[in-house]
């Protein structure tokens, strides 16, 4: 048993005492569900099964605890760890299978009832597992296998580590003094996690910009704005509707040519959660920061970062920061430039008095993109109808891998715009299920996300159990003029969380706990950066890019375009995610209590990575829900630590052939069905045939390193 992982994975459970009688309705949690693949009966479930299923699992949970660290038996690996990874007749998994769907909806389609359970829940669910990871008799067994046990597989070895320093990790050698700290800074910290996301959603959906003069629209596209047309008649208003969710703020920044209604929305949303009212975020901020950091402090490190790096690819504080500063002095520059040749075409447009404010970034480099490469996502819509999209990126994983994917209208959904799909491996044999949920809307958090509803792992019957894979987006929806049309950012947004699928589909290994996406942090964003880079392949686009009107494939000089275009404030990008993670670490390396006024506090950590002005109103922390409640806490880094990898091992396909299958078939044996089952460097040498190197990113970006003596001569 890991006791910092749920493990998503839901088998067949069957207990007698639960079962239905005459008359009698029966929690769908209680019984097998009698769906395609054991999929979840999301049209069966009802709120008050909820809680009666996460008590009834939490009971389940101690009785299994009981019987473990009561066997008469001496402990060993499989009386101990297997029999927690394994338990062969599904009566120990009921609150792995409730929490699953129970907070996977939370994100993905919550309501007032299910925001005030989580509420109720939450220091109930993190109080349990304080008891699980903390109980004494439990890590007595778990220590004695781990200085003495029978010989081991690999992955029965890393399982044994993984679960003996969670333990440690998570307090086990702490004495009951500082266990009792410890149970109530993480009781704390999970409901200021819960509470930021609530306040963070209900803020967001809050506020909308309504226009009635379509003078006001001046500038926008068609599709923005029957969009908006289509978001007033939703809500029973004349006229149109923009909202902060990104398929609408996006084209209104980048197109709108009234600069004051680009203001207001721009204010409105780095202003977030820093209003005088319950959303305010600012003290649930600096108390999670205090939090985090006590406990690691409690566990024996400096700070909440050291803690963290300690199971991490990039290993301590300094390779952290050494990344960020060899981007910085390489990217830059070049960020620099980029933001001044926007601030030039300004100025001629607008006059020479003319000072751009954060709020015409989008909108005057749109306008450079059009000058100098004659490129307008508007130009790319037509051909990105989501449909075709679709069979695009699932054609991709089937001339890669040879698997297929097969709607299937009998597995239940959470709701009428999510998609479920059988998915079928190259000999024909099952796979996976795979849902989609591709549209915004009231009860879904912002961004994109993968998750499971159930992991894979081999049963002890030699039964491996195929996981029940999610992507949740928030791409463009249709409208009744059109259909769903999407951005190439759309498209690429797609191929990410579509990455982190295939890593969760393919996945084979014994431990559920080690499968899929259970790798470290900084290693579970390889996957899918990697397909990113099949957006702008011309020899992708060929399969599935056509006009949703004509059927016309998408021009040769179109594409052309979007190639040369490909690096178009790419340095500028760069310095923004930096400028994350920068602040990001700046939070979790304080080793004495934070108490400063958070906006100054974030303007000064990231200030060697920005451009531009830096407004006193706006914040950014305080809508971060990456590193406040969404695990990348000390980790953001990640996502430039994976894009080194993910240039990296894009190359190899780019030399033997962007489909070639049998590279494919080493990247899938070699990282995409191994989970965490080997150190993830060991994973990329076996695939790459030696270590990566930050090079391939360089060479994409159209990047030249500037000699070590300049860089020197610039510091000084």
């Amino acid at each position: 048993m890991d006791p910092n992982t749920i493990n998503r994975r839901s088998k067949i459970m069957h207990d007698e005492a639960n079962q239905e009688v005459e008359g009698k309705r029966t929690n769908p949690f209680f019984e097998p569900y009698h769906t395609p693949h054991d999929t979840v009966p999301f049209d069966r479930i009802r709120m008050e099964d909820y809680e009666e299923a996460f008590m009834e699992g939490i009971r389940r949970d101690k009785e299994h605890l009981e019987k473990t660290v009561n066997n008469p038996e001496r402990p060993t690996f499989d009386n101990t760890l297997i029999n927690d990874e394994d338990d062969a007749d599904g009566y120990y998994d009921l609150l792995e299978r409730v929490s699953t769907v129970f907070f996977n909806l939370l994100s993905a389609e919550t309501s007032d009832e299910m925001d005030a359970l989580a509420q109720k829940m939450q220091p109930i669910l993190t109080q349990h597992a304080n008891d699980m990871r903390l109980d004494k008799r439990l890590f007595d067994r778990l220590y004695k296998v781990h200085l003495r046990h029978r010989r081991l597989t690999t992955e029965e070895r890393v399982l044994l580590d993984h679960s003996y320093q969670g333990f440690v990790r998570s307090g086990a050698l702490l004495d009951e003094a500082g266990k009792e700290k410890l149970r109530q800074l993480t009781e704390e910290a999970s409901l200021c996690s819960l509470q930021f996301s609530q306040n963070l959603l209900k803020e967001r959906n809050a506020w909308q910009l309504h226009l009635t003069d379509e003078i006001d629209l001046a500038g926008l596209p068609d599709s923005a704005r029957e969009a908006a047309a289509q978001a007033a008649r939703e809500r029973g208003l004349e006229g149109w509707v923009f909202t902060l969710d990104a398929p609408s703020m996006g084209p209104f920044m980048k197109y709108s040519e009234r600069r004051a209604l680009r203001e207001q929305m721009f204010m409105a949303y780095n202003t977030l959660c820093t209003h005088a009212n319950s959303e305010n975020n600012f003290g649930i901020c600096q108390r999670l920061v205090n939090l985090r950091r006590e406990v690691a402090q409690l566990l024996g490190y400096k700070s909440y970062a050291d803690y963290v790096l300690r199971r991490r690819m990039a290993g301590d504080v300094k390779s952290v920061y050494a990344l960020f500063h060899e981007l910085i002095d390489a990217y830059k520059p070049y960020a620099e430039k980029e933001i001044a040749k926007v601030e030039r075409l300004a100025r001629k447009m607008e006059g020479r008095s003319f000072k751009m404010k954060p709020w015409d970034l989008a909108y005057y480099s749109h306008h450079l993109q059009m000058k100098e490469y004659d490129l307008d996502s508007e130009m790319l819509r037509p051909y990105f109808e989501l449909s075709r999209v679709i069979d695009g990126v699932f054609g991709l994983a089937t001339r890669l891998y040879g698997i297929t994917f097969k709607e299937s209208p009998d597995i239940p959904v959470y709701h009428p715009d999510v998609k479920a799909y059988e998915v079928f491996d190259k000999d024909g044999s099952y796979l996976a299920v795979l849902y989609a949920d591709f549209h915004p809307r009231k009860g879904k958090r912002g961004g994109a996300w993968m998750t499971e509803y159930q992991g894979q792992w081999i049963d002890r019957k030699g039964e491996n159990v195929r996981p029940h894979v999610s992507v949740v987006m928030n791409l463009t929806k249709p409208t009744p003029e059109r259909p769903a049309l999407l951005t190439l950012g759309e498209v690429e947004t797609f191929l990410h969380e579509f990455g982190h699928a295939l890593h969760g589909m393919f996945a084979n290994t014994r431990f559920a706990s080690l499968s899929g996406t259970n790798v470290w942090w900084d290693f579970v964003e390889l996957p899918s950066q990697f397909m990113e880079n099949y957006a702008q392949e011309r020899d992708f686009l060929r399969t599935f890019a056509v006009h949703y009107q004509t059927g016309e494939p998408m021009p040769d000089e179109l594409i052309d375009r979007i190639h040369k275009s490909s690096n178009f404030m790419v340095a500028y990008g760069c310095m923004r995610q930096v400028s994350f993670g920068l602040l990001d670490m700046a939070y979790y390396t304080l080793r004495k209590p934070f108490d400063a006024d958070i906006r100054t506090f974030e303007k000064e950590a990231w200030k060697d990575a920005i451009l531009g002005e830096q407004l006193s109103d706006t914040c950014m922390t305080v809508q971060f829900s990456h590193i406040m409640s969404g695990g990348y806490a000390a980790g953001y880094y990640s996502y430039k630590w994976a894009e080194v990898l993910d240039a990296d091992a894009f190359s190899v396909f780019q030399e033997g052939g962007i489909f070639n299958p049998s590279i494919a078939r080493r990247f899938r044996d070699c990282i995409l069905s191994k989970g965490g089952t080997e150190h993830p460097m060991l994973l990329y040498r076996r695939f790459r045939g030696s270590d990566p190197s930050i090079e391939a990113l360089l060479k994409r970006n159209g990047i030249k390193r500037r000699r070590k003596k300049d860089i020197k001569k610039r510091k000084r």
